[in-house]
């Protein structure tokens, strides 16, 4: 694995920049996909926001500072991107966020690329009743194991907020999840 500064240089110089370029998607897509693939939910939506996150990282890479590290600005871009896509998506549909997102989780069933079980697929559902920011957080930390320190440079948000938005995400899944319960 090549170092992260090593990567940045040999991003930002001509020479270098479509191997190095190479190197960075094969290390960081699969992380990448699923990151956008819990907030957008379906694969070819995924595919699409994943090809755009990495066409804006290779256009912007030369004003990468190091303020931050290079995966947490690839992931601030993939979220990024990701809201946006289901803003346009919502509003093409004629559609308020959150009907979008009930229809995108209902189509999870019918998702050839869903492998969960009902289980997961219910757990889908109770995290699509979370507000974004909760959504995104609860996705990161369940999910992704990213630790408070690492969400907080993606989302650009303190650690003290991203804990009580993760308690929050948690108690809400759970009152969700005991109330279908109780409807079986």
């Amino acid at each position: 694995m090549i170092a992260e500064e090593t990567l940045v240089n040999q991003l930002q110089q001509t020479e270098t920049q479509a191997s190095a370029f190479g190197v960075l998607v094969e290390t960081y897509k699969e992380r990448l996909y699923w990151h956008i693939r819990r907030i957008v939910l379906n694969h070819d939506d995924t595919d699409d926001v994943l090809q755009n996150t990495f066409i804006k990282v290779y256009k912007n890479i030369s004003n990468f500072k190091g303020d931050s590290k290079l995966y947490s600005w690839m992931y601030r871009i993939a979220t990024n991107e990701a809201l946006s896509f289901l803003k346009v998506k919502s509003r093409m549909m004629g559609v308020s966020d959150s009907e979008l997102q009930d229809r995108l989780v209902e189509n999870l069933e019918a998702d050839v690329y869903f492998e969960g079980e009902e289980i997961h697929l219910k757990l889908q559902k109770a995290i699509a009743t979370l507000p974004e920011k909760q959504k995104l957080v609860f996705n990161m930390k369940y999910f992704q194991e990213l630790k408070y320190e690492e969400i907080s440079e993606i989302l650009e948000t303190s650690v003290g907020g991203l804990k009580a938005s993760y308690h929050l995400a948690t108690k809400k899944i759970e009152s969700y999840l005991k109330e279908q319960k109780e409807y079986l």
